[in-house]
């Protein structure tokens, strides 16, 4: 597992693909440690991902946002970092941190590089014969069309899984007719500051797919949209029931805004914004008489039409430019096998995820590692300070230092749903409310034409589980 780069050139870089906020961590570590990266990302800036969903805020504070080995790249800058109990958005995470941090790394980012394959030189993952010997080969193409072979050490792939949502169907494949309505399907939180995009949902009905942070965050955005225009409403469609911790950790949860977005999402129920329906798995969506859409599930439940669909129903990992190397992944979550049990989220919370290293991130394919979300398979419970240890630890196992590299110590914070975003524009709703407690009480559940729940699909639940 250790010293993956004894037998590779040591003039070639060690590539890292994404130059995102675990990206670019890792070329400050692989720095930090005299090691030569060469950060590829296919967008134009840096932090393209993040910029996309730039509007969102993060229940994150800066504190727990900045990586130690790229502090120290910046401080000679006279960079100034920002305040450590403060909440960025997306924009202020890429444009005040990533992009300076990219910037001082200089050309060591190139950006507009796609990379579609990963192999090693002259072999294809059938061949043994020398294959530890010979280089990583990433195959890359650039923003003009053109194509390059890059020859590497080693590579670190941070590339993550925003480009690969989920589906609505509950079986992980598309529902039927998904593709066809697709002008009306959404995979993202919406900016609705943007005036072009509130004007998609205002006065309409949307339905929102999903019961992660993202679809909190989707839920609040849209009920404050209700309360300027009352025709702007909600279906909130969940696969499971409703339950003490469907709302996540609340006033208990040591992330406050986390805590608190899912507090505004359980508002939105209660103050009839939205109305929530349960153990609903959509098996198809198709239009209506007048041209909206509707939503049939497995159990024949029809709901009624709406005009958009937002669907935030996870990310998934993009694997198919690896098909060369030899990777050992869980089944189930597609998450490097050591470290799958650690972050399987039918038993972890963030705050419950283990530190993990180089040795839970390691495949039969010595010298490369997934890191960040990627690394997570479909697992929804990454935080940043994760993949940050993640990649000191990965640098150090790469520089030899195997003392370094085994000591992974994390602190993270407890309970509530992870992997998502928070609220962007209520500074208030990170404070802590009295009269909570880990347990939600239950929404009232608004039928729409149909029932609520089918028989035996609501969850029992338990309080911080």
């Amino acid at each position: 597992m250790s010293a993956p780069l004894a037998n590779a050139p040591a003039t070639l870089p060690t590539v890292v693909i994404g130059a995102g906020p675990i990206g670019l961590a890792a070329a400050a570590h692989l720095t930090e440690r005299g090691i030569e990266p060469l950060v590829l990302d296919a967008g134009p800036v840096a932090g393209s991902a993040v910029r996309e969903w730039g509007h969102v805020r993060l229940f994150s504070t800066w504190s727990e946002l900045v990586d130690p080995a790229a502090e120290k790249l910046l401080a000679p800058t006279g960079w100034t970092a920002p305040d450590g109990a403060a909440y960025p958005s997306g924009a202020d995470w890429a444009e005040r941190y990533l992009q300076p941090l990219a910037d001082v790394l200089g050309d060591k980012v190139r950006y507009g590089a796609t990379v579609t394959g990963v192999s090693r030189l002259g072999r294809d993952r059938l061949v043994d014969a020398d294959r530890g010997q010979q280089p990583f080969t990433v195959r890359v193409t650039l923003a003009d069309g053109s194509e390059q072979r890059i020859l590497a050490r080693a590579v670190i792939d941070a590339s993550g899984t925003w480009s690969t949502p989920s589906p609505i169907g509950a079986d992980g494949l598309p529902a039927l007719g998904e593709h066809a309505a697709s002008a009306r399907v959404s995979y993202r939180i919406p900016d609705l500051k943007d005036p072009a995009v509130r004007a998609r949902y205002a006065g309409r009905r949307t339905a929102v797919i999903g019961s992660g942070a993202s679809a909190f965050t989707a839920l609040a955005t849209l009920a404050d949209v209700a309360k300027e225009d009352p025709d702007t409403h909600t279906t909130w469609i969940l696969r499971r029931g409703i339950s003490g911790a469907t709302f996540g950790g609340g006033t208990a949860d040591q992330l406050p805004a986390r805590g608190a977005l899912g507090l505004a999402a359980k508002a939105a129920v209660d103050q009839g914004h939205a109305d929530a329906v349960t153990g609903f798995r959509t098996e198809t969506i198709e239009p209506a008489e007048d041209g909206r859409l509707v939503l049939t599930g497995e159990d024949g439940r029809r709901l009624d039409p709406v005009d958009e669909v937002i669907v935030l129903t996870g990310l998934r990992p993009d694997l198919s430019f690896l098909s060369e190397i030899r990777l050992r992944l869980d089944e189930r979550l597609q998450a490097p096998v050591e470290l799958a049990p650690l972050i399987d989220p039918n038993q972890h919370s963030c705050g419950t995820v283990y530190p993990h290293g180089h040795r839970e991130l390691s495949h039969p394919e010595p010298g490369i590692y997934l890191v960040g979300m990627k690394s997570y398979g479909r697992a929804p419970t990454f935080l940043a300070m994760t993949g940050y240890e993640q990649v000191r630890s990965v640098a150090a196992a790469m520089a030899g230092d195997t003392e370094s590299a085994d000591r992974v110590e994390l602190t993270l914070p407890e309970t509530g749903v992870c992997g998502g975003a928070g609220l962007f524009d209520d500074p208030a709703g990170t404070e802590q409310s009295d009269g909570g407690g880990c347990c939600a009480p239950e929404p009232a559940l608004v039928s729409i034409g149909v029932t609520t729940a089918a028989e035996g699909e609501q969850d029992s639940g338990s309080c911080c589980s």
